[in-house]
C-alpha cells in the first residue's frame, strides 16, 4: 500500500480479478474496540427486534447470523471510520478520486452454526448504470476459512449481470457457482477485502469456536446512476472523499 491507497499492480489486480485482499488496514487494538461496538450493538437491537439476516436459500441449516443496516447511525466509531483515509485511500484506488456513500452493513456470524451467505452479485440489489459500484469488507476478528470467510469468484465480474437462481435472496445456482470452487479470502483482524458488486462472491459456515465479526461499506462513484429507486439507506450520498461533480449547485441550502 502507498500513501495513496494503492499500488499500480494493486490497482490492476483489482481490475483484473473484480476484488483484492489488503492487509494491516487498521491496527488490532482499533479493530478489538470496533468488535466490541458490534457485539454491543446486536445486544442493544436484538431487544426489540429479530436480528437475524440468514438468506432464505440457508435457511435449511439451522444457523443463523446477526445484523444491523445503517450502523453509522448506531456508533460513532463507524462514522469515524467511514471518512478515515486509510480506507478512502483504498476505495479511490478502486473507482476514482470521488467516493460517495450507498450503505453500510455490519454482520456477525455467531460461533459454531454461523450462517452461509450462498454465491451471489450484490447488482440485482442496487443496479447502477457504470457498475462502479464496491464494497469493502472490514474485518474486526481473524476471518480463517472454518469461520466462513469470504470467497470469490476472480474476474467474474466480467461476465456482466447475470440472473440468480432464486429471485427472493437473488442467490445464484449452487450447482453452477459451489462455494467450494471459489477463491477463498481468509482474513485477519484489520485486514480488508474490496470487491466489484458485480464479482460473485459468497461466504460459507462458522463452524469455529470464535464469532466472525465485519463492517462492510457500500460505495460508488457518484457520477455513476441508480437505475430505479430501489434500496435507500440512511445518509446514503454522503461523499467519503472527493467531491460530487453531479450536485446542483446550491443544493442543500437553506436560511
Amino acid at each position: 500500500m502507498t500513501p495513496s491507497g494503492l499500488t499500480d499492480s494493486q490497482k490492476q489486480f483489482f481490475q483484473d480479478n473484480g476484488y483484492i485482499l489488503i492487509k494491516n488496514v487498521i491496527s488490532k487494538a482499533e479493530a478489538a474496540a470496533l468488535r466490541q461496538d458490534m457485539h454491543d450493538l446486536v445486544d442493544r437491537l436484538s431487544k426489540f427486534k429479530n436480528v437475524d439476516a440468514t438468506w432464505d436459500s440457508a435457511k435449511d441449516q439451522g444457523t443463523k447470523i446477526y445484523h444491523s443496516h445503517d450502523v453509522q447511525w448506531h456508533c460513532s466509531s463507524v462514522s469515524r471510520l467511514l471518512t478515515d483515509s486509510r480506507l478512502t485511500s483504498l476505495m479511490q484506488g478502486c473507482i476514482g478520486p470521488n467516493v460517495q456513500l450507498h450503505h453500510t452493513k455490519m454482520f456477525i456470524k455467531p460461533p459454531e452454526n454461523g450462517s452461509a451467505f450462498p454465491m451471489h452479485q450484490d447488482h440485482p440489489y442496487f443496479p447502477h448504470e457504470k457498475h462502479t459500484m464496491a464494497a469493502v469488507i472490514i474485518h474486526f476478528d481473524d476471518a480463517p476459512p472454518e469461520k466462513g470467510c469470504v470467497a470469490v469468484y476472480p474476474g467474474s465480474h466480467k461476465l456482466g449481470p447475470i440472473a440468480p437462481s432464486n429471485l427472493r435472496d437473488h442467490s445464484l445456482s449452487m450447482k453452477e457457482y459451489p462455494l467450494e470452487k471459489a477463491t477463498l479470502c481468509p482474513a485477519e483482524a484489520g485486514d480488508v477485502v474490496i470487491f466489484n458488486y458485480l464479482t460473485i462472491h459468497g461466504s460459507g459456515v462458522n463452524t469455529s469456536s470464535e464469532a466472525r465479526t465485519t463492517l462492510l461499506i457500500q460505495f460508488r462513484d457518484p457520477a455513476d446512476k441508480p437505475v430505479g429507486a430501489g434500496h435507500i439507506s440512511a445518509g446514503q450520498g454522503m461523499m467519503l472523499s472527493g467531491i460530487d461533480p453531479t450536485a446542483r449547485q446550491g443544493a442543500g441550502s437553506g436560511h
